[in-house]
């Protein structure tokens, strides 16, 4: 019995980071559709470039003292348990907060909580999920995109600006350029960087 490869018809390698006409399309939806849990997941996701594991455990203290959101923060990455800092921007800071006073949220509770249980933050199924229904909703091909997309999509277009490779190895929180060059999917001579 011959059994086809798992991988037969279907796009895999890197996804597609979003585009800035995906990022503001997703965003002028979800406002006019009044999802404030999806805006406030959305905006975050991009902001903090953090992988799924990482963003659907967010705490309110992570990011807001008191009622308050600030505009940077440090979290520990699961995967590496090395601290990334990051940057909330204003529009993130506002969806954050409107998101914190729809749900009467408390420092302690996770910022993407679960319908199931007490205190539970949305699985990264969920988000998946989530994450697909934006990208359907746009009318993109499915498969090219991940929700590993929203921590590919800052980095690069950062990168696309500036052209600097320390500066995302930074925000990644990579420890070798070599790993951000690839996470990239650039062509570029790193023996002729240093």
């Amino acid at each position: 019995m011959k059994t086809s490869p798992w991988n037969k018809d279907r796009t895999i390698g890197q996804k597609r980071p979003l585009q800035i006409s995906h990022i503001w399309g997703i965003r002028i939806r979800l406002e006019l559709e009044g999802k404030t849990r999806d805006l406030a997941l959305f905006n975050m996701a991009l902001d903090t470039k953090l992988r799924g594991c990482d963003l659907v455990k967010l705490k309110v203290s992570d990011a807001a003292y008191g009622s308050s959101v600030s505009s940077r923060a440090t979290v520990l990455q699961q995967k590496t348990g090395s601290p990334v800092q990051f940057e909330i921007t204003k529009g993130t800071r506002e969806a954050v907060t409107a998101l914190i006073k729809l749900g009467n949220w408390h420092s302690k509770g996770f910022l993407f909580r679960s319908r199931v249980g007490t205190n539970h933050h949305i699985s990264t199924r969920q988000y998946n999920r989530i994450f697909h229904g934006w990208v359907e909703k746009l009318g993109l091909e499915d498969s090219l995109y991940s929700t590993h997309s929203m921590r590919r999509t800052k980095p690069y277009l950062i990168y696309k600006k500036t052209k600097s490779l320390r500066v995302i190895q930074l925000l990644l929180g990579h420890k070798k350029l070599e790993s951000t060059v690839r996470y990239l999917g650039i062509e570029v001579d790193i023996e002729g960087l240093f």
